[in-house]
């Protein structure tokens, strides 16, 4: 019994995860290969290895023939009277196994089937790291920071390391080497030399992970996130559904004394989590997706994906929010391009009056603050403009001041 062989195998399989079925298909294919580089051929050797005690044999099968003389190959024929020493009731044409020592391979060729087997253990060591980590594809791992190069960072996983590139970085994090951190896993490649193991932080679906991790109501189903829309680094907004009425969505994802939200948020740096209400209705989920801002009416259209919001005169600069966040996020979180106007603003534009829909006129856009469902402003129909402090030209017409530095608060203050 081979002892020694099947504890190395077992070592191997522990500490590598590779299965000793594969190591022995790899012993038994460098055996082969030994005969095919000694002998010149291996078509007809074989090789018989027990799975159990490691024992091994490996033998040629030959074609007995009548004379020495007809021996055109001493791989594949051999005489009578050599086959009888082997086999006492051999025959002219019996095919008879003939067995093969190891050391009649040679020193050379017996390198050649170690160097097979490292390189299988190689391959199989790659393959494994590389089903490890293509199985968390789009989820959350942890790593710790090993070095900057060309702005980009190394993260070691444990059995690989990952990049996280300068574009997935949140701007203003900084890492220092030791550094434990998390990651989302945005593509795993396979390559020669390894696992290519890519990396994100500011992936939106990089906050939703982290919140099925922290919150057991999402993990188990009860509470589903529904929608998520992300500036990284500065703020997010989530809107969420719970399939318990007897379970408060937003309250879950809080925590008590808001421990779960501030837990992520720590990871993020301090980003700002916005957590909404999901509603079916269209109107209800923009108005929840406005906050905190105060919403007066909400006027969708659900063939178009567009709406019109009306605020109260001193809340438009809180539902925009600086440089536009507030209605950029909530037009990416809901979908729907938002054309949001003032008390003041909407008694004056057709389609933000109750009237407009009743006696059927003729709608159509006025100029305003207009985002799409990336967040984007309309270019060439809506002025670009800076949405805080007071207005000019047409909104200073009409004397309407806005708060400098409207407060803005999240559902985790």
């Amino acid at each position: 019994m081979n002892k020694e062989l099947i504890e190395s195998l077992s070592i191997l399989e522990r500490e590598k995860g590779i299965s000793k079925d594969v190591l022995f298909d790899a012993i038994e294919n460098s055996l082969l290969t030994a005969c095919r580089n000694h002998f010149g051929k291996a078509e007809n050797v074989k090789v018989e290895m027990d799975r159990e005690t490691g024992d091994f044999k490996v033998y040629a099968e030959k074609t007995v023939v009548e004379t020495a003389e007809e021996v055109e190959d001493p791989m594949l024929f051999i005489t009578l009277d050599d086959a009888k020493k082997i086999a006492k009731k051999a025959k002219v044409g019996d095919t008879i196994q003939v067995e093969i020592k190891s050391k009649e391979l040679g020193r050379i060729a017996t390198q050649n089937a170690k160097n097979v087997i490292l390189q299988k253990i190689r391959e199989e060591e790659r393959n494994v790291i590389y089903n490890q980590f293509h199985a968390k594809e789009k989820d959350i791992v942890t790593g710790v920071v090993q070095h900057y190069f060309q702005k980009n960072l190394s993260i070691n996983l444990g059995k690989a390391d990952a990049i996280l590139n300068e574009s997935e970085m949140v701007k203003g994090e900084h890492f220092r080497p030791s550094d434990r951190i998390k990651v989302y896993v945005l593509e795993v490649k396979s390559t020669s030399k390894g696992p290519r193991i890519l990396v994100s932080r500011t992936h939106p679906d990089f906050v939703k992970r982290l919140f099925e991790e922290e919150v057991s109501e999402i993990k188990d189903g009860t509470v589903e996130i529904m929608s998520i829309a992300r500036e990284p680094g500065s703020r997010t907004k989530m809107a969420v559904y719970s399939h318990n009425p007897n379970v408060d969505p937003v309250g879950a994802c809080v925590g008590v004394n808001g421990m779960r939200v501030n837990s992520i948020v720590d990871e993020l740096g301090g980003e700002k989590i916005d957590i909404i209400n999901w509603d079916d209705n269209p109107g209800n989920l923009i108005q929840n997706a406005l906050s905190p801002a105060q919403i007066v009416a909400v006027f969708a259209d659900p063939d178009e994906k567009t709406a019109k919001v009306v605020v109260p005169d001193y809340q438009l600069s809180l539902a925009i929010g600086k440089e536009g966040q507030n209605a950029r996020l909530a037009a990416k979180l809901t979908g729907y391009k938002i054309d949001i106007k003032s008390e003041t603003q909407a008694k004056d534009a057709v389609g933000f009056r109750y009237e407009d829909y009743l006696d059927d006129s003729e709608e159509y856009y006025e100029e305003g603050q207009y985002y799409d469902e990336n967040g984007e402003y309309a270019e060439g129909e809506y002025p670009e403009g800076n949405y805080e402090g007071n207005y000019e030209g047409e909104y200073a017409a009409e004397d309407v001041a806005y708060e400098e530095n409207p407060e803005e608060t999240s559902n985790e203050e």
